[in-house]
């Protein structure tokens, strides 16, 4: 067994590779020296990592050890046929591309193949051209099915959060603290940890962070550990295995894979269950995944970010989080200050919200006079920056700014008017019953936690 690390290069005549076989890692398993030494010859230059295995329990111990993007898989060899264990990989929890070679060109064969799980099927002879033209294949397929699993999460949160392409705003010298530490640990693999009040921008700065990271390139995938049910949480993370619980009709990649090599980014980390911290303190360690109903672990390579509102200290000491969890999160902590520390900021806030929501509302902006913004500067803005977002869409649809806030006196403006309240009661019930009661759901789709949104209902009885 050898391996290979290489610059990649392109040769001018090459068929077009796409950038995912050169960030690429493959396995190629096979019994005969040639074959190997054909394949890695042809690819050591093209792949970021080629790793080589003369037989299926060596490549198992490869697959142990690190991640493998695609595995070229001879099916005859001593002892044990590829697509033999190609069923026992799926079976234990390998999500990878997969490429069956033989020299039989069997219809029975190949029905196996697929059913095992391979993702295409190479006869041989072939030429280096096919091969590499398979590999692209499958990299970009296996691409695009992470990228609209990412991108249909996104769109079903939105428009209840918004995403500022972890664009940090404010003048404060509180904001220009996070953006200093979010250059600082940007470039490093660091477990991070960010505090704040809800609606103070967590996951923008943990975009911030992933956006100003060498991991850039890859996914940014967002969980909201509030918005899941218990029951359920460990496999979204963790993925499933065929058959593992009651509704498991097919495997599924957990949310750790479809962040391979990118960042997870883990909000409301203090509402995770008890029993489900230790799993996640496990692979924080190891950096290995066990999917639900598998026999073994997988590696992964995540740069994970989480993020809390809630006093995890009070949390550890009351025995709702795990200690070594806490410790093991908080290797460096950014803390975002609540909006009525920095008034300051509430300027910037309100002009790049307002520039955004006129254009997706398709309305003139309103200008904002000074006698408004001194105002708005005294507001305290319980909800943070997402209570201004809520303002000043309210104020773009009514075509000036809403009278219960703003008071053109001296007057003091009130630390929550009840028209807000009632705005907020309207607005939450509307979420709650277009999804039919699913308090879950309707928390993901308002960005809380299901713990809050169940107060509020208790406060309405609902």
């Amino acid at each position: 067994m050898t391996t290979s690390n290489a610059p990649v290069s392109s040769k001018p005549g090459d068929v077009s590779f796409n950038s995912w076989l050169a960030q690429s890692s493959i396995l190629i398993v096979d019994d005969e020296p040639g074959m190997r030494n054909f394949l890695t010859r042809t690819l050591v230059s093209r792949c970021k990592h080629v790793a080589e295995a003369a037989d299926v329990s060596t490549a198992a111990r490869l697959l142990e050890e690190e991640h493998y993007d695609l595995v070229l898989l001879d099916n005859i060899m001593p002892g044990k046929k590829g697509v033999d264990w190609l069923l026992e990989l799926r079976d234990s929890g390998f999500f990878g591309e997969v490429i069956l070679i033989t020299a039989f060109a069997d219809l029975d064969t190949a029905i196996q193949a697929l059913r095992a799980g391979a993702s295409d099927f190479l006869l041989k002879p072939f030429r280096s051209n096919q091969i590499l033209n398979a590999i692209a294949r499958c990299l970009d397929r296996s691409q695009l099915r992470r990228e609209n699993f990412v991108l249909r999460r996104e769109l079903q949160k939105l428009p209840s959060s918004e995403r500022n392409a972890g664009r940090l705003v404010g003048e404060s010298e509180a904001m220009r603290h996070v953006r200093e530490m979010v250059g600082r640990l940007a470039p490093l693999p660091t477990t991070v940890l960010i505090t704040g009040e809800s609606g103070t921008g967590k996951e923008v700065t943990a975009r911030a962070l992933h956006m100003q990271s060498p991991r850039a390139g890859k996914p940014f995938v967002p969980v909201n550990c509030a918005a899941i049910p218990p029951d359920i949480i460990e496999s979204e993370l963790f993925g499933h295995l065929k058959g593992a619980f009651s509704g498991a009709a097919s495997s599924r990649e957990g949310l750790f894979f479809y962040a391979q090599d990118g960042t997870l980014f883990l909000d409301e980390i203090g509402e995770l269950p008890p029993a489900l911290q230790s799993k996640l303190l496990r692979v924080i360690e190891d950096k290995r995944v066990r999917p639900v109903g598998a026999e073994r672990e997988m590696p992964v390579d995540v740069r994970l970010i989480a993020a809390t509102n809630a006093d995890l200290e009070d949390a550890v000491a009351n025995g709702r989080m795990r200690h070594d969890l806490f410790y093991r999160l908080n290797v460096m902590n950014i803390r975002l200050p609540p909006l009525r520390e920095r008034p300051e900021d509430i300027a910037p806030l309100v002009g790049l919200f307002m520039e955004q929501l006129s254009h997706q509302l398709a309305v003139e902006p309103i200008e904002v006079e000074d006698d408004v913004l001194a105002v708005l500067e005294q507001y305290s803005w319980p909800g943070n920056a997402r209570e201004v977002r809520n303002v000043v869409e309210r104020s773009l649809i009514l075509g000036n700014f809403p009278t219960d806030i703003i008071t053109r006196g001296s007057e003091p403006v009130p630390a929550r008017s009840e028209a807000l309240k009632e705005l907020e009661k309207s607005h939450m019930l509307g979420v709650l019953a277009a999804v039919g009661g699913n308090r879950a759901e309707a928390a993901r789709r308002l960005g809380i936690s299901r713990k809050t949104l169940d107060r509020k209902c208790a406060a309405w009885n609902v």
